[in-house]
């Protein structure tokens, strides 16, 4: 009996191969080199990308950042779901620290080296670098409670940067509290550690250079707007991403993060402060590939992404392909 049960390792290894197979298609040999390799019983961290470098980077003044890097609503469990109301209590489950730590050293050895994450994740980043000897870097969005406290908490914590959330940046200029966030920016500086600002909205970021504010980075949604769960163009409202939500069908829920990705787009390429991009995959609504190119050639410095330890491997060949073919930006690098 024993010796005819299934692995349930092995079974898992074979069925994601297979099913990532069928998702990528094989386009190239790095996809095929990571497929075959864990077919064959090798885990996903040991596949090694095809090439003398696992990941361009850029640079934000001092600090040297990955191209592409991970976000931390999964880690943290914030996990966009749209109307899917078990999917952020799985997503926690999921994310032991072990996870956590697996994930963390697998993106390092792929040459990620930076996660963007709330400061609530301090605790977890501190004992990877502890007890791990991790060395990836932490970028904050200062988001638990009160802006100050959330930089502060952040800085004391150990990050490398801090920005304001792209939540709280909407919220406060749709409010008229536009001047707030320029204090926050302010105040960031005052630890001697960079400072940005974030949003979903191009309004916020309107909003934020005709004020005057000069961040050293901004934090901004880009996606394609093609996918079906979008938002439909006449439907579409200023501020939507920070609610409140609908449940009329055509309405905002949760489904959409860059409300004009092509204004988006002609904006930023005005601005000459590094520009990260984030939810450049829509919270998983737009492949990869799609993502990573409409985001670099729509002006993005670096990309924000959110990725299971599973994904890691894949994202990174991807980006590579991305990177190294021809990329048609009409925003110079600014990083």
């Amino acid at each position: 009996m024993t010796e005819n049960r299934v692995d349930r390792r092995e079974f898992i290894k074979k069925s994601v191969a297979t099913s990532a197979g069928l998702a990528l298609g094989l386009h190239s040999f790095e996809e095929q080199n990571l497929l075959a390799q864990m077919s064959q019983g090798g885990r996903a961290g040991d596949a090694k990308p095809v090439g003398e470098t696992k990941m361009p980077y850029g640079q934000i003044k001092d600090l040297k950042i990955s191209r592409v890097f991970c976000g931390g609503n999964l880690i943290g469990g914030w996990a966009h779901s749209r109307d899917l109301i078990y999917v952020s209590s799985l997503v926690k489950a999921y994310h032991t620290d072990e996870k956590i730590f697996q994930t963390f050293e697998l993106a390092e050895e792929m040459g990620i080296n930076t996660v963007l994450t709330n400061p609530v994740s301090d605790r977890v980043i501190n004992r990877y670098w502890n007890e791990r000897g991790g060395k990836i870097q932490w970028i904050s969005d200062c988001a638990s409670g009160p802006i100050k406290e959330g930089v502060k908490r952040s800085v004391e914590s150990g990050a490398h940067a801090v920005y304001v959330q792209g939540g709280i940046a909407d919220q406060a200029v749709r409010d008229g509290k536009v001047a707030a966030v320029g204090e926050a920016l302010d105040y960031i500086r005052e630890f001697k550690v960079l400072g940005g600002l974030g949003a979903h909205d191009l309004e916020t970021v309107k909003a934020f250079v005709k004020a005057g504010f000069k961040p050293d980075f901004w934090v901004k949604t880009l996606h394609p707007d093609n996918y079906w769960s979008a938002t439909p163009p006449e439907n579409r409202k200023v501020f939507d991403a920070v609610g409140p939500w609908t449940n009329e069908h055509g309405g905002y829920h949760d489904n959409m993060y860059c409300r004009d990705p092509k204004e988006t787009i002609e904006y930023m390429n005005g601005l000459k402060e590094p520009w990260i991009a984030f939810k450049v995959l829509a919270a998983g609504a737009v492949p990869p590939k799609a993502g990573f190119q409409f985001a670099f050639e729509g002006g993005a410095d670096f990309l924000c992404v959110g990725m299971f330890d599973f994904q890691v491997r894949e994202d990174v060949i991807i980006a590579q392909q991305v990177l190294s073919g021809e990329i048609k930006r009409t925003r110079p690098w600014c990083a």
